[in-house]
């Protein structure tokens, strides 16, 4: 893969097998959070960013060999601005996952492209997918003396840094050719977490056991599902993609039961429910889906906003 992609133009019918690899795209992503998890009690949710980024500037620098000294000042801050999205995005993500659960969390940060879908809107339509939305988080939280206010505002910090990294990705891809932007935003990220890196390595955190998951982390979450999408988007509409997208506060609650033992209370189920239907209809019925999630006919990952 180089930094200019063939641009194909996807079809109007999306065949069975691209729908599997969609879902099996969210399941990895949903998985591969879930066993970095496990590796929180050793170091902590930025160590396993810190890893995670390790690991997809590894395998995306290589691939793409982005032209460093020919960018400008000005495409270098834009490149700035999407790895501080980038950092945040799943820093805050996995703080919140520690405190509130994988389901939850997920759920919360997919208010974030929700967001970007309603920004500046006047339908009614779009009206009344954001009060749906609104009333999805009020059921899924039903706050109380009980709730994690910490852990939900971590989540929605999450949200709000994904709906930031969208436009930052949308300034980015007008700038920057292919998967340049995104491969360059990576290393920088990569590289303000490497404090976190040595500082772990000096405290002797870093079991074998615990950086095996945060690997694995960063292959499942990260290289599976950027390889997966990146075949899928050359057939597919961006329309269908943005829907299938609302597939993975679902998948994340289910994987959280199955591997972390997270069971979520039925007004929690309902509340990932409107809010999942609310997504889906903006992706579908709202704006070109390209406008809500960064996604375009153009399977060039600097383009989407699922590079995570």
């Amino acid at each position: 893969m180089s930094g200019s992609s063939t641009r194909r133009t996807p079809g109007t019918r999306t065949s069975p097998r691209d729908l599997a690899l969609l879902l099996t795209a969210a399941t990895s992503t949903q998985t591969g959070a879930a066993l970095g998890s496990h590796a929180f009690s050793a170091i902590g949710p930025a160590g396993v960013v810190a890893v995670r980024q390790l690991v997809a500037t590894v395998i995306l620098l290589p691939l793409t060999r982005p032209r460093v000294r020919t960018l400008t000042r000005g495409q270098w801050w834009r490149v700035v601005l999407l790895a501080a999205m980038f950092a945040g995005m799943n820093l805050f993500l996995y703080s919140a996952v520690e405190r509130i659960g994988l389901g939850l969390a997920v759920t919360l940060e997919f208010l974030g492209p929700l967001a970007v879908a309603l920004l500046g809107s006047r339908s009614a339509r779009d009206l009344l997918t954001a009060v749906a939305a609104a009333v999805g988080v009020y059921v899924l939280v039903l706050p109380g003396s009980s709730s994690d206010y910490v852990g939900l505002t971590l989540g929605l910090l999450a949200g709000a840094c994904w709906g930031g990294y969208i436009l930052a990705n949308r300034a980015v891809g007008a700038a920057l050719p292919g998967v340049q932007g995104t491969a360059l935003a990576t290393a920088v990220s990569a590289t303000a977490y490497l404090p976190v890196l040595v500082w772990l390595m000096v405290e002797g955190r870093f079991t074998p056991a615990a950086f095996g998951l945060a690997v694995i982390a960063g292959v499942l979450s990260t290289v599976v599902p950027y390889t997966l999408d990146l075949v899928v988007l050359r057939r597919v509409p961006a329309r269908v993609f943005g829907v299938a997208m609302s597939s993975h506060p679902v998948l994340a609650a289910v994987v959280g039961l199955v591997l972390l033992g997270q069971v979520l209370a039925l007004h929690e189920w309902l509340g990932i429910g409107v809010i999942v239907a609310a997504n889906a209809a903006a992706m579908a019925f709202g704006r070109p889906a390209a406008e809500i999630s960064g996604v375009e006919p153009d399977p060039s990952p600097s383009r989407r906003s699922t590079a995570r």
